[in-house]
């Protein structure tokens, strides 16, 4: 059964998407909303851009991995898209043995959202709950960054200055990783 992770479920969320939306401007963030259809996977997200969502240079699109470690300790890695990703490499490398995929109830319980819309916005939820948040140094770099705001069918525009500092006004500290 695939779980509808749409904004057309958002209040039932810990933190809609409107809210954050507001969230975001309200923090003084420039931001470009855009609606698609849903998004689950990164080949999903490849049918949207450049058509609905601008490509090109400086514009850095995402994947994003809730993670638990053998130790029962929560992650959430936020790459840029086209990163090949070595698992069990990944975990040895930020410190997390054994690493497998979250459960969907586990990833509600501690970022707040479902399936598909996994986002380094929901550290809003994560920051409260010890989520450890690791991010591609890549997108440091960037002059955009694309990610959901909490759902799966938008998708949200943001320097990534202004998502560092948001994701610092909720308490989540990031953890850069450095990959080739």
């Amino acid at each position: 059964m695939t779980v509808d992770a749409s904004s057309a479920h958002q209040n039932s969320l810990p933190v809609s998407s409107d809210k954050m939306l507001d969230l975001l401007r309200a923090a003084g963030c420039e931001i470009t909303a855009y609606s698609h259809i849903p998004l689950r996977t990164v080949e999903d997200a490849k049918t949207v851009q450049g058509d609905v969502l601008p490509s090109g240079e400086g514009v850095v699109n995402i994947k994003n991995f809730y993670l638990r470690d053998r130790k029962k300790r929560n992650y959430l890695v936020v790459l840029e898209q086209d990163r090949e990703v070595d698992l069990k490499a990944l975990g040895a490398q930020i410190g997390a043995p054994g690493p497998s995929f979250g459960s969907p109830e586990r990833l509600m319980e501690h970022l707040g959202v479902r399936p598909g819309a996994v986002s380094p916005l929901a550290m809003v939820t994560g920051a409260e709950t010890g989520v450890t948040l690791v991010m591609d140094a890549a997108l440091r770099r960037a002059e955009v960054v694309h990610l959901h705001p909490l759902v799966n069918d938008r998708t949200v525009a943001m320097t990534p200055g202004d998502l560092e500092r948001v994701l610092s006004g909720w308490g989540a500290e990031i953890r850069w990783l450095e990959l080739g």
